[in-house]
């Protein structure tokens, strides 16, 4: 099909339009630099013609030098938009949904509780999508972004629900806190408050239902509650955050709260380079045509034809369509809410997960990274501990062990307690073993949560958080491989007595080992101190029994001696070691 370009000229005098000649095959787009849009179209090269400059001579000029040839899916769209995903999050029956629904134009299959269980209970289950579409704020205008689009997510409010909540708050670029203006912080609400933590530093709050307090009392009322929900965020990284009286449910001051809304806005870092990643949070088939995975790109991009994986099933398959809330899109970008419609697989094997570029996500059995410590979780955190772990849409069991040390070596902890100073907490690592292998790419968002905990206790149920960085994605490895890597340690110390002086050089301690079940060869040649200050090397044993030779590195003082011939008085013999554990050979390695 043939087709042409309009395009500026850059030179004084000229015709402000003109027409490129009509060629073949390569389809380009025209932009000037620095990257500013003349016009849609395109230029196409015969196969003999790839010759940037002869195929522009019409319009004058070395053209090539004054503008900027790109493939066309490496532009966006004509009416392009910044997309903001936009969290709702709060305490159960604050009128989430109601918000959702009061401020979307548009709205994708699984919004407003449309799940026939949400309507037959009264409450969301299960994350929403809706859209609203502004003009882009001049502060914002630097690109080809012509609307900005907020994408809301509605994130259930029930606490039986809140591995959903955590699943939809990973997606988000900024917050709404949705606080019942009779009610104010409720356990919940100051639990989507943490998660929200960890996920954005953007927010504002809606202090919702002030219909319901009376005309008269209501300026007095929602300025004590200002103070109050403004107090409590003072601790955390949304102090300061706008606080918005409003009424979804009559549409009251919605129009000053998208007006703060839209002043929060902001571009956020995009990485386009990055490996392809997209969380699925639903699933359908559509027949003749493909299933279609909807959800949101974390990181990259991704265009028509390109293959994807869907790492849970093992297969690769093609994308043969995309939309964006209805409209039809050639691309997908981070950040961007889509349906992504790929060659046809059973959808109820995926209800939620991942597609990825091939090869991207990894099956990781265990990991160990910098561990986060929540601090509103009571409680220590003890070695062998199971907590519930949370990584994207999913959720296992998980047993942890405690490291120290950010060098080759980490000391193993057997307990963090609460009170523990947060300056030393930067060198905690924590190692996690999966009960069953989770689905992640790298550097994946964990949060550890003790689920099981009751929620009528009034306490924060969310422990400790992390990035993954070392992984074991391989069951068989774990124990031959990855364990012996992170070369864990237990500090240890042995404490004997000297029974025998040999000379002012030498002495037999006892009582250092046990009988039975010490390797004894494995501390010879290492340092032992006496509680009067010398210090010595541990030779050979010595005897049948538990007795090795002292050999000390320093002539044995005269006060020590004298305690050595009084009767009942000992002279004790101290060994400092690190232990350090899960060897190849699955013995442990003592060293000083």
């Amino acid at each position: 099909m043939a087709m042409t370009v309009w395009s500026l000229v850059d030179k004084p005098g000229s015709s402000p339009l003109k027409r490129l000649p009509i060629c073949n095959t390569h389809s380009l787009l025209v932009e000037i630099l620095p990257r500013k849009r003349l016009a849609i179209g395109s230029v196409r090269f015969g196969k003999g013609d790839r010759n940037v400059d002869n195929a522009l001579a019409p319009i004058g000029g070395s053209v090539s030098r004054k503008i900027e040839f790109r493939f066309a899916g490496d532009l966006k769209p004509k009416d392009a938009m910044l997309n903001l995903n936009v969290g709702i999050l709060g305490h159960v029956d604050s009128g989430k949904t109601t918000l959702a629904k009061a401020l979307s134009a548009i709205a994708s299959t699984a919004a407003f509780d449309k799940n026939p269980q949400s309507q037959q209970r009264g409450i969301t289950l299960d994350l929403g999508f809706s859209a609203l579409q502004v003009d882009l704020p001049s502060r914002l205008q630097s690109g080809s972004d012509e609307k900005l689009q907020f994408t809301f997510v509605d994130c259930p409010g029930h606490s039986s629900l809140i591995r959903t909540i955590i699943g939809g708050a990973q997606i988000i670029d900024m917050m709404v806190l949705v606080v019942d203006i009779g009610k104010g912080i409720q356990t919940q609400t100051a639990e989507c408050l943490v998660i929200g933590e960890l996920t954005c530093r953007r927010m504002v709050v809606a202090l919702n239902k002030v219909d319901m307090v009376e005309e008269g009392k209501r300026g007095k009322v929602v300025e004590k509650m200002k103070r109050g929900v403004g107090a409590a965020l003072e601790k955390t990284v949304f102090a300061g955050s706008p606080i918005v009286e409003i009424s979804a449910g009559s549409g009251l001051n919605l129009d000053s709260f998208l007006e703060v809304l839209t002043g929060l806005a902001f571009v956020p870092e995009r990485n386009f380079e990055l490996p392809f990643l997209f969380a699925v949070d639903h699933c359908f088939g559509i027949r003749g045509q493909g299933t279609v995975c909807t959800g949101t790109v974390l990181q990259g991009q991704i265009r028509l034809n390109e293959d994807v994986e869907i790492p849970s099933l093992k297969v690769v398959k093609k994308v043969k369509s995309m939309q964006m809330f209805k409209q039809s899109q050639q691309i997908a970008r981070q950040g961007d809410r889509v349906g992504i419609c790929i060659t046809q697989f059973d959808p109820k094997l995926l209800e939620r997960g991942l597609l990825c570029r091939p090869g991207y996500v990894m099956n990781v059995y265990a990991a160990a990274f910098r561990l986060n410590r929540i601090k509103y979780f009571k409680g220590p955190l003890k070695d062998k501990a199971k907590f519930h772990i949370t990584c994207g849409h999913e959720t296992v069991m998980g047993k942890i062990t405690l490291l120290k040390g950010q060098t080759s070596q980490h000391e193993f902890v057997e307990q963090l307690d609460e009170n523990h100073p947060e300056d030393s907490e930067a060198s905690i690592m924590i190692l996690i073993e999966f009960e069953q292998p989770i689905q992640a790419a790298p550097n994946a968002l964990v949060i550890g949560s003790r689920l099981d905990t009751d929620i009528h206790s009034n306490t924060c149920r969310l422990a400790f958080y992390g990035h993954l960085a070392h992984c074991c994605t391989n069951e068989k490895e774990f124990h031959a491989e990855f364990l012996p890597k992170l070369n864990i340690y237990k500090e240890k110390r042995k404490v004997g007595v000297v029974q025998r002086v040999v000379s002012d050089e030498e002495l037999i301690v006892s009582a250092l080992f046990k009988k039975e079940g010490n390797n004894r060869q494995a501390f010879v040649g290492l340092t032992a101190t006496l509680d009067s200050g010398e210090r010595g090397l541990i030779g050979d044993t010595f005897g049948a029994g538990s007795k090795v030779r002292l050999r000390l590195t320093d002539r044995l003082r005269e006060e020590t001696m004298s305690r050595l011939k009084q009767k009942g008085e000992q002279v004790t013999v101290e060994v400092k070691y690190k232990k350090f554990m899960f060897q190849k050979d699955g013995g442990n390695k003592i060293v000083q």
